[in-house]
């Protein structure tokens, strides 16, 4: 029998990037790189001159720690590896990827006699992972798994080619050389469905408030612009939704949910998600310039804020939910300067009482699914186990202090200017006095498990409540 066409004496060479793991390390390095210091990128050309794309690998290497457990792994891969060690076969990690995070990997995974990756002078990808196999293994001594245009060489040179998730160039040569494919989840609508966070684009309905509160329901042209607000506010937000993902993914990826997510999965690419994150932003400012400087300054202000929220922010004790009710304050003023409707202290100073809540809802909800033991911290967040009291207390007295807020606001001489009969719009207190503490009661319950503003715009009996709210409202102003 011919030695070479024994599986048990052919080793098997498994490619990392894009088909052990569904994603691209030197794209997380990048990531994980810019969170340690986003002074960082400037940089990168420095060593890719020097050092090309190997240089580029060790530099990244050599700043940042990676956790192998927390890499989006490709079942069907470690399957065929289990398999062939069954087979007796030495399986080997033949990647491009930095020796250090390569062997952690290997270490971790334990599944591999013997690891090829890119060392301190040579890029071990494509002619040179090629080389590399031939001269320890013999030329067609050895087969392949890969997944990329840089794989084609490989897939040429090896006994048996396996193609994973192939890009455009290996979905070509496996086709034509009708080669083994492994199936692998593909993208959907649904899959960018999640990347966008559709669903959280009811908050930006919070742009329509002040055209609403002004009575200017029938108005044309304030309803272009609430649409228009609205759209801007909703692609930015996606924009910024793709950003906390990609920093996120080593937390994302042990949530019991969050994992799920087509970044942290590696159903979508960061590439993919970069382009996207542009074509985002380029689409939120070209919606935002008919409606004026001032709209475009709240846009800018609430893309700078959102991405130090994502940076930094968001894990810092407290400073993190007044970032949030003021995120969605923003919303108010966007609606304001995109309809020309003046914003008033008392909606002002209702919002920030009112989405503190809110926030500190969210933050509390955290800590009860983290199951937390006593004196750790969540991760990625500035709270501990023993906070869940004060937040609840914290988020409690906010939403009575929103609706005290209003309640001045209802004696207020604006009111009786605004509506001809401002009594029916008393029962508007306990109305916000209803939704907030249903939320606040749900948490406790642990039966709310989404974005609370989301929560009470989608469920169906805080649906009924605010539209009684609306029907209060509208006869206040209009009926004689």
């Amino acid at each position: 029998m011919d030695a070479r066409s024994d599986n048990r004496t052919i080793p098997l060479a498994v490619d990392l990037d894009g088909t052990l793991i569904a994603s691209d390390l030197l794209w997380e390095g990048l990531l994980m790189l810019l969170r340690v210091n986003p002074l960082y990128l400037i940089l990168v050309p420095v060593w890719l001159g020097k050092g090309g794309p190997a240089g580029l690998k060790r530099a990244i290497a050599e700043r940042v720690e990676l956790d192998p457990s927390a890499l989006p792994y490709r079942p069907e891969v470690l399957a065929l590896i289990a398999a062939a060690r069954e087979e007796g076969r030495q399986v080997v990690l033949a990647t491009g990827t930095p020796r250090k995070f390569a062997e952690a990997i290997a270490l971790h995974l334990g599944l591999f006699d013997a690891v090829l990756s890119t060392g301190d002078g040579e890029n071990l990808t494509s002619r040179n992972k090629c080389r590399a196999l031939e001269a320890a293994y013999g030329e067609g001594g050895f087969d392949y798994i890969g997944n990329s245009r840089h794989d084609l060489v490989l897939f040429d040179a090896a006994r048996q080619a396996i193609v994973v998730a192939p890009d455009h160039a290996a979905s070509r040569w496996q086709r034509r050389n009708t080669a083994q494919l492994v199936a692998t989840p593909r993208p959907t609508l649904q899959t960018l469905r999640k990347m966008l966070r559709a669903h959280q684009w009811l908050k930006n309905v919070l742009v329509a408030v002040p055209m609403v509160l002004s009575h200017e329901y029938f108005n044309p042209l304030m309803l272009v612009q609430c649409v228009l607000a609205f759209a801007a506010f909703s692609a930015a937000a996606s924009a910024i939704y793709i950003l906390n993902d990609f920093f996120d993914l080593a937390l994302d990826r042990r949530h019991p949910t969050k994992r799920n997510r087509p970044f942290a999965n590696g159903t979508l690419s960061i590439p993919f998600g970069f382009a996207a994150m542009g074509a985002l932003l380029l689409v939120a400012l070209a919606i935002a310039l008919p409606l004026g400087w001032q709209f475009q300054a709240v846009l800018l202000a609430y893309l700078v804020s959102t991405s130090a929220y994502s940076f930094a922010i968001k894990r810092m004790l407290l400073l993190d939910v007044l970032a949030l009710a003021g995120l969605y304050t923003l919303r108010l003023l966007a609606g304001a300067t995109a309809t020309g409707v003046g914003v008033s202290f008392w909606l002002l100073a209702f919002a920030i009482f009112f989405f503190l809540s809110l926030a500190l809802v969210k933050r509390y909800v955290e800590l009860r699914q983290s199951s937390l033991e006593v004196g750790k911290r969540i991760a990625g967040r500035g709270y501990r186990a023993e906070d869940q009291e004060i937040i609840a207390q914290a988020g409690m007295a906010a939403s009575f202090s929103a609706a005290l807020v209003l309640a001045l606001y209802i004696q207020s001489d604006e009111v009786r200017e605004l509506y001809a009969h401002p009594w029916m719009i008393w029962p508007l207190a306990p109305i916000v006095l209803y939704l907030t503490m249903r939320v606040w009661i749900l948490g406790r319950r642990d039966e709310m498990h989404d974005d609370p503003v989301v929560f009470i715009i989608t469920d169906w009996r805080s649906q009924v409540v605010a539209a009684f709210g609306g029907l209060l409202l509208f006869g206040a102003a209009f009926l004689p």
